[in-house]
C-alpha cells in the first residue's frame, strides 16, 4: 500500500464548507439534544476507515486547538493527513484528547479519557465510536431531551451507566455508521431493554 499523497489528503472535505459545516452542526446538535435519535450527514468523504458521519463531525467540531486522538485501527497515514489538512487538529494520546475517534474495543480504555473537573465539567472529550450499523432498538435511554423513551444499540450497557453515574463529569459518545450518527450525553440514563 502506498503513502498517501497530499492530493488524496486534499480532497473528501466539504465541497460548500459553510453550508455542509452548519448542516453538520446542526445534525450534531440535534442528535445531542435527543439522545437516540439517529441523523444523516453524507457531505464528508474521509478516508478510510472513517465513515463520512465521523469524517463530518470531525470537519465540524475539530481545530487547531481541539486535541484528537485516534485508537488503533484509525490511526492511518491517510487519516492523519487528511484530518490535518482539513482542520489543523493536533494528535494527542487518550489522556488529552477533546475528541477520540474509533471503534469501541480500540478506544479502551474508558479510564483514559477525561471527565472534566467539578469546576470545569465541560473539560472533557467526545468519543466518536464507529460502529456498523445504528437501530432504535436495544438500551433504553431516558433523561434530558427524551419525551418518554428512546433505544439505541449500544455497545456496552454498564459504561454508560457508570459514565452516566459521574454526571455532571463524563465523557460525551456520538456513535457513527456510514452517513448517520447518534449521540450519548453522558446526562442520559441507560438501561437494558424489556
Amino acid at each position: 500500500m502506498s503513502a498517501p499523497t497530499q492530493s488524496d489528503a486534499m480532497t473528501g472535505g466539504f465541497e460548500a464548507p459553510a453550508f455542509d459545516a452548519a448542516f453538520a452542526f446542526r445534525a450534531v446538535l440535534q442528535a445531542m439534544a435527543r439522545p437516540g435519535r439517529i441523523e444523516t450527514v453524507s457531505r464528508a468523504a474521509p478516508p478510510a476507515p472513517i465513515s463520512a458521519a465521523a469524517g463530518a463531525v470531525i470537519l465540524t467540531l475539530c481545530d487547531p486547538e481541539t486535541g484528537v486522538y485516534l485508537a488503533p485501527g484509525h490511526d492511518t497515514e491517510a487519516a492523519r493527513a487528511w484530518i490535518t489538512f482539513h482542520t489543523g487538529a493536533p494528535f494527542v494520546g487518550a489522556e488529552a484528547a477533546m475528541f477520540a475517534l474509533g471503534t469501541w474495543d480500540a478506544l479502551a480504555p474508558l479510564s483514559a479519557y477525561a471527565i472534566g473537573t467539578p469546576e470545569y465539567p465541560d473539560r472533557s472529550a467526545t468519543l466518536i465510536v464507529e460502529r456498523d450499523d445504528l437501530r432504535a432498538d436495544g438500551a433504553v435511554l431516558s433523561g434530558p431531551g427524551i419525551r418518554d423513551r428512546a433505544c439505541l444499540n449500544l455497545p456496552e450497557i454498564a459504561a454508560s451507566r457508570a459514565n452516566r453515574a459521574r454526571f455532571p463529569l463524563g465523557f460525551d459518545c456520538i456513535f457513527t455508521a456510514g452517513a448517520q450518527l447518534a449521540a450519548l450525553p453522558r446526562s442520559t440514563h441507560v438501561t437494558e431493554a424489556i
